[in-house]
């Protein structure tokens, strides 16, 4: 049996493997190498950090998603599909990697994010 997402460390494994499932991906790939030109070693710390306060509230992420998003959005127009791919990738890494409370939660909380973050950027939810 799989274990639950119960530290640190756990949270950069789901990171670690969630970021390069993205990068392989035909859709999610080119937005993040191409045209947000995506820091990876930044990204991927900041990443850990705001995964670490979602799931155990650690208090380790300060920033602000929606900005960063609309900027994205700005750029390069996103749609509904981008949104569906990166909760499909996302539930399918914490899936192949855990199971429990800490996994339906940050699966839970990932959907969420993307339906407040796409309801904010997208009208109607499509792109613009």
């Amino acid at each position: 049996m799989k274990k639950d997402i119960k530290t640190r460390r756990d949270i950069e494994l789901l990171v670690d493997r969630f970021y390069k499932n993205v990068r392989a991906d035909h859709l999610l790939g080119p937005v993040f190498d191409d045209i947000a030109k995506v820091n990876w070693e930044k990204h991927l710390r900041v990443m850990y950090d705001f995964w670490d306060n979602t799931i155990f509230f650690s208090g380790t992420y300060s920033g602000n998603p929606m900005h960063l998003h609309q900027h994205l959005h700005e750029r390069f127009s996103l749609n509904s599909t981008h949104f569906e791919r990166w909760n499909e990738l996302f539930d399918a890494v914490v899936d192949e990697l855990y199971s429990g409370t800490n996994a339906l939660l940050a699966k839970q909380r990932a959907a969420s994010i993307a339906a407040v973050i796409k309801s904010k950027i997208l009208p109607n939810g499509k792109s613009r």
